[in-house]
């Protein structure tokens, strides 16, 4: 009996044990795959108060200099020497009338009457196929979500690429507010869903390749909009066609109080043209879990001798559907790669990927599943 006794007390105090161990042990895991992604975005949150904080500071100092120096202005405006401009004002932009006619043989114009700018988002959820009934009644959206407009000549050829792994809540409402949107700017348009399978970490920068180069078999397109799935535009002005350097469309975010978090933050959403992006030889395609990527690629711009341009006053407003990058993890290897982007560039992007795609059509959207590994992107030494 006393060793029976003897035995359950040891028992015991090995199960106690274990819990203790197993109870350390995921703890770990949570701190190293999941914490860091929260602490980002509180330290992110908190930069951005201090952003606001300091602009607010500015702004005040500088509305005090104006009062100060009205009456000593010498033409007579609110602006001393003859300076018309504030950083700090939003200067009005003339968009077109109304009773505008268009020409068939000219280019739609960018500042459309139909681009009202601020609008609503509605974050409801709601099935795909009640998307599908929408735009199939009031709009001529082709299959595979091809349009261009009727009335006049598309300035831009749009292919839309949107990274995608389970997600399926969040598509019908970014397509719900982005097609419309895009109808407004008048821009031909066309959406790639690449969806990554398998069980190897999210690799949003090389679905993005893959979405490039499928989408090249299709059209010419001259514009790529590498657009996050959980990123809404909240102002049709927000214009979705390229220019002669890389755009970022998405400076304002709400998560992050419409504050850009860093001055080389690239995330989001951005547009490069197919010259630009072949030049940056696309993303990289090393980044295997969420982060770092888009660092990466604003390293590629500027190594390939752009500047980035962003949408003025708060155009790049984005709402942001929560989902704290569920069952992913996060690339812990990101910083190493990052100081190496220069000697990496042509090395790992559009020139080393190999890949198998598995391609479905849908109603608004061409959907391009992939199983991704490292080995479908080998990378020599550097």
């Amino acid at each position: 009996m006393r060793n029976w006794r003897r035995l359950l007390r040891i028992s015991n105090r090995s199960f106690l044990a274990f819990i203790f161990f197993f109870s350390l042990s995921t703890s770990c895991l949570y701190f190293i795959y999941v914490a860091p992604g929260i602490a980002n975005t509180y330290f992110f949150m908190v930069q951005a108060q201090g952003m606001m904080l300091r602009d607010n500071v500015r702004t005040i100092s500088h509305m005090i200099r104006l009062y100060t120096n009205k009456n000593s202005s010498i033409n007579g405006t609110d602006y001393p020497d003859g300076n018309n401009s504030s950083e700090f004002i939003a200067q009005p932009t003339t968009y077109l009338p109304e009773n505008f006619t268009y020409a068939l043989n000219l280019p739609c114009p960018e500042k459309l009457p139909s681009m009202k700018g601020q609008a609503d988002v509605n974050m409801t959820e709601m099935p795909m196929e009640d998307i599908y009934l929408q735009f199939s009644k009031y709009t001529d959206v082709r299959n595979a979500g091809h349009w261009k407009p009727g009335d006049c000549k598309p300035r831009w050829k749009v292919a839309i690429l949107i990274p995608f792994r389970n997600r399926h809540e969040h598509l019908p409402i970014l397509l719900r507010h982005l097609i419309p949107m895009l109808q407004r700017q008048h821009l031909q348009f066309g959406f790639y869903i690449i969806e990554q399978t398998g069980t190897q970490p999210f690799n949003r920068a090389m679905l993005f390749n893959v979405g490039f180069k499928e989408a090249m078999k299709d059209l010419d397109w001259d514009c790529f909009i590498f657009h996050d799935v959980d990123h809404i535009p909240e102002n049709d002005r927000n214009y979705y066609g390229c220019g002669q350097m890389p755009r970022h469309f998405a400076a304002k975010l709400d998560k992050y109080m419409y504050i850009l978090p860093y001055a080389e933050f690239f995330g989001g959403v951005s547009g490069l043209t197919m010259d630009q992006f072949r030049k940056i030889n696309g993303f990289p395609n090393a980044f295997w879990g969420w982060g770092g990527e888009d660092d990466d690629l604003w390293n590629r711009v500027h190594y390939a001798g752009f500047n980035v341009t962003r949408p003025d006053g708060d155009i790049g407003k984005y709402k942001s559907i929560p989902h704290h990058h569920r069952g992913e993890v996060q690339f812990l290897g990101r910083y190493k790669l990052l100081r190496y982007s220069k000697e990496r560039q042509y090395l790992d992007g559009l020139n080393n990927l190999k890949y198998t795609p598995k391609i479905t059509m849908s109603r608004l959207y061409k959907n391009i599943s992939v199983n991704l590994s490292p080995e479908l992107a080998p990378v020599a030494d550097y």
